[in-house]
């Protein structure tokens, strides 16, 4: 098979059923495919939603098919199953807020196909209102946290301006074509990462392995970044996101550049909260959250022990279930 969908879905009904709809209305239709949709153990009917999707979608529901987990998991973990279950050479991994535009399918094949010795290939994210978003960078170092710190990172580090297929460091994974060979020689996505620099880690493995990784401006999925305007996670969501650029920076350059790269960081995040004071619209205590928790992120309950709680609720709630039968 030539292509699988991945999409993983953690209680995002709505924003799914229209990933899933602009999947059949942009798919290329010579290309042979599967649909495979991760359920994260949501909460809000997205399985049901799902399988009535299938129903309704005709021949090309019968490509599609739906994993349902009775525990949450993190987006790592999730990302690997669907590469494991995969029966594409080739999987586009989308997050369920992801909508791709016309022609984005072929010139991410294109890409690929193009150069052989490419391991991934992002699409160009755009927010609602069409304006693009960053999603392509060089890797993280402690050059790219010293060029954050002094307010350069948009010249030095963002590789996703220009309208060319090129190599950069790394894409965000919301839209990313992968080679799924490629994805198993690295051994796929390490679940030491719960969300959050997953796919930089992974596409980092990918680029000491030998492989490239491709930014594809002609490829363009409408992101709406449900986690990241989702202000109800809040703290849990900052917690998380300097954990995972912690641990990648560990992982990858040592404790003592991790240690130098969240000062870096936390210093970043300061002049803007003082700047978000004369801003309206601005929220200085956001700022000043980031800048807090990007030093002992550890210290902090994240997404994961989110995650964590409410497996623990699913498993005692079972077992009242159980008590009562």
């Amino acid at each position: 098979m030539r292509l699988s969908y991945c999409v993983v879905n953690t209680s995002g009904r709505d924003d799914l059923l229209a990933c899933l709809d602009a999947i059949r209305a942009t798919h290329p239709e010579d290309v042979e495919s599967e649909v495979l949709v991760l359920d994260n153990a949501s909460d809000d009917g997205s399985a049901d939603a799902v399988g009535a999707w299938i129903g309704r979608a005709g021949g090309f529901g019968e490509r599609a098919r739906l994993l349902e987990r009775d525990r949450r998991a993190g987006k790592a973990e999730n990302d690997t199953l669907l590469l494991r279950e995969a029966a594409g050479e080739l999987c586009l991994l989308l997050n369920e807020d992801s909508e791709l535009r016309p022609g984005s399918v072929e010139a991410l094949l294109d890409a690929l196909d193009a150069s052989p010795g490419a391991g991934a290939a992002g699409a160009r994210l755009l927010d609602t209102g069409g304006t693009p978003l960053a999603c392509a960078w060089r890797l993280p170092g402690l050059g790219t946290a010293l060029a954050q710190a002094l307010f350069l990172h948009r010249r030095l580090v963002t590789q996703s301006g220009g309208d060319e297929t090129r190599e950069v460091g790394w894409v965000q994974s919301a839209a990313m074509l992968v080679r799924r060979s490629a994805a198993a020689e690295v051994g796929y996505l390490d679940p030491k990462f719960f969300v959050y620099s997953d796919e930089t880690d992974f596409q980092k493995r990918l680029r000491d392995a030998g492989f490239s990784i491709l930014f594809v401006p002609a490829a363009e999925a409408v992101h709406h970044e449900q986690l990241a305007t989702d202000r109800a996670a809040g703290s849990r969501r900052v917690t998380e996101f300097h954990r995972g650029r912690d641990l990648y920076m560990r992982k990858h350059h040592g404790r003592l550049a991790a240690a130098i790269a969240r000062a870096l960081t936390s210093w970043s995040y300061l002049p803007r909260a003082l700047v978000a004071v004369a801003l309206p619209g601005h929220s200085p205590s956001w700022y000043w959250l980031h800048a807090r928790r990007t030093l002992r992120p550890w210290r902090h309950e994240g997404l994961a022990e989110a995650a964590e709680a409410y497996n623990r609720r699913l498993t005692d709630a079972q077992a009242r279930a159980a008590r009562a039968e």
